[in-house]
């Protein structure tokens, strides 16, 4: 009864905003032709050439730590053919992500988009010490879990404050939101996900980022993205503040052993490794919102 009460809320919420942002029709459209059988990349590429601030965004993504091509990619077409089909799809997604909330403050932009790129790159590197089968899925899964909060902090702003200072004195983040929504970013990232077409597995990380033993989908890439969250948010305060945690009573580590028996992962080492991503991520971030 009180998650049909809070999905109610967030669509009141989404709903009831003025001007609610839409993924930019070039976007839309190659989406839609990435849906056919068969495509052809070149069409794409055209397409994608259309938008010139998409292909910026899109070639800065494709050259990033992310990705890490052995040599720069500077050619739109030559990256849609490094890509492939599906990576493409998430660098759209990405990109259009950026563009619909562009317009709100510089600072909170590249503090969300710092905490984001953050995830997906550290959720990229836990998938493939835990074996996952698409490790560029986690990476984007990452990348996109906290859409509800920066649709929040752009259309509640005010609200968002008061959730900010129950945090300040200790609240917890869900529960502090749901106070003042009626609702999480979890339910109203998965009412804008399901605006906007996501596919499934990705509405479910948005949904479940915080518990993935309530996903049924795919649990693995939730655990993945609430795990990358967790690593990340010991470097740099997210919007819940620092974190500290033992990885050994957390939930989602416990659902990767059981269900990815090869995951192998130095803890100590592996924190020592983020402190580099920290300065790579804020390169790439800045570049990003540098016209």
């Amino acid at each position: 009864m009180k998650e049909t009460l809070m999905a109610a809320k967030a669509e009141q919420l989404v709903g009831d905003s003025d001007a609610l942002p839409t993924i930019p029709t070039v976007a839309t459209r190659i989406l839609a032709l990435l849906d056919q059988g068969e495509v052809n990349l070149d069409e794409v590429a055209d397409l994608m050439l259309a938008d010139q601030i998409l292909t910026a965004r899109a070639l800065k993504i494709i050259n990033s730590p992310v990705f890490r091509p052995s040599t720069p990619i500077t050619s739109l077409k030559a990256a849609v053919v490094y890509l492939g089909v599906a990576h493409i799809r998430e660098i759209i997604l990405t990109t259009s992500l950026i563009d619909i909330f562009d317009g709100g403050s510089a600072g909170e932009l590249s503090a969300f988009w710092e905490h984001s790129f953050g995830v997906g790159m550290v959720a990229k590197v836990i998938a493939g010490k835990a074996g996952y089968r698409d490790v560029d899925k986690a990476y984007i899964a990452g990348v996109i879990h906290d859409i509800g909060i920066v649709f929040l902090s752009s259309y509640h702003g005010d609200g968002i404050k008061r959730v900010q200072s129950r945090l300040d004195k200790g609240a917890d983040l869900l529960a502090a939101e749901v106070e003042e929504f009626g609702a999480s970013h979890c339910e109203v990232g998965l009412c804008l996900a399901k605006r906007w077409n996501f596919p499934d597995a990705y509405c479910e990380v948005i949904a479940c980022h915080h518990d993935p033993y309530q996903a049924t989908l795919d649990p693995v890439l939730c655990a993945l993205v609430n795990l990358a969250n967790l690593f990340w948010s010991m470097h740099l305060p997210d919007y819940g503040g620092w974190v500290s945690f033992n990885l050994a009573t957390e939930p989602a580590w416990k659902l990767l052993k059981e269900r990815c028996p090869e995951l192998k992962m130095d803890e100590e080492r592996f924190r020592y490794e983020l402190e580099e991503a920290v300065h790579e991520v804020q390169q790439l971030v800045a570049s990003i919102f540098t016209s």
